[in-house]
């Protein structure tokens, strides 16, 4: 290979490396869900959804590999419906982190009985292993479920991807190495939101935010609201 293409390759693997990193550590609704998730669900919680906004990454990476993102990001009605579903989405996580503040605003509840309150509290007694909640692994799955929906249903991931594909990336760049910088792309999504899951985890901040804990993650559901309604406007 001649020098200057070497040269040429060199710089755009800086290149990819440095926006993507620049585009993984900037705010947004990848990392209001993991704050979130993992403050109020745990840890694996919130290392399961930076597993699924990695791997939803990876679904705008596979189709712009095979050369089919230019075709989708030229297409209004593809753009907008994915910024529809998009919006929705996160308006609806937005609501979902907010639900038992509304609930308590405008659901009144009655008052439980004394007899039903015993009858909890018999249900939750130790010596009634069977009838106590397990460590539910649904919980984690739909965690996952819900980082990846929200990577494959951004329309700004889509056009970060194909404008990296398309601007940075030249067109005689072997496959092999696109998919490489596929695979370094979703890493870098996966590592980093693990990452903040386990530092927001971390006994020393758990002790410091448990007295705004609620509040954080009402402020995750506003900001999860507030981007998609900012989605949906835009």
């Amino acid at each position: 290979m001649p020098l200057l293409s070497t040269d040429i390759l060199s710089m755009e693997i800086i290149a990819v490396g440095i926006i993507t990193i620049l585009a993984v550590i900037s705010p947004g609704p990848d990392f209001a869900m993991v704050t979130r998730l993992a403050i109020s669900r745990g840890r694996q919680a919130g290392v399961m959804c930076a597993i699924g906004i990695g791997s939803g990454v990876s679904v705008h990476l596979a189709y712009t590999v095979i050369g089919l993102g230019v075709l989708f990001a030229s297409n209004v009605w593809i753009l907008t419906s994915l910024r529809y579903l998009g919006a929705a989405y996160l308006i609806w996580l937005g609501i979902s982190a907010l639900w038992p503040d509304i609930r308590r605003l405008f659901i009144w509840k009655k008052p439980q009985k004394t007899n039903d309150v015993s009858a909890n509290i018999i249900a939750a007694s130790p010596s009634l292993g069977p009838m106590q909640p397990k460590p539910d692994q649904k919980r984690n799955g739909s965690a996952f479920w819900a980082g990846f929906a929200c990577n494959a249903l951004n329309p700004k991931t889509m056009l970060f991807i194909v404008s990296l594909f398309s601007q940075v990336i030249s067109p005689n760049t072997p496959i092999i190495q696109e998919f490489g910088y596929g695979i370094y792309i979703a890493t870098c999504h996966m590592i980093w939101f693990a990452l903040v899951a386990v530092a927001l985890t971390l006994p020393a901040v758990q002790a410091r935010i448990a007295a705004v804990k609620e509040w954080i993650e009402r402020a995750a559901g506003l900001c999860l609201a507030g981007l998609g309604i900012k989605l949906l406007a835009s």
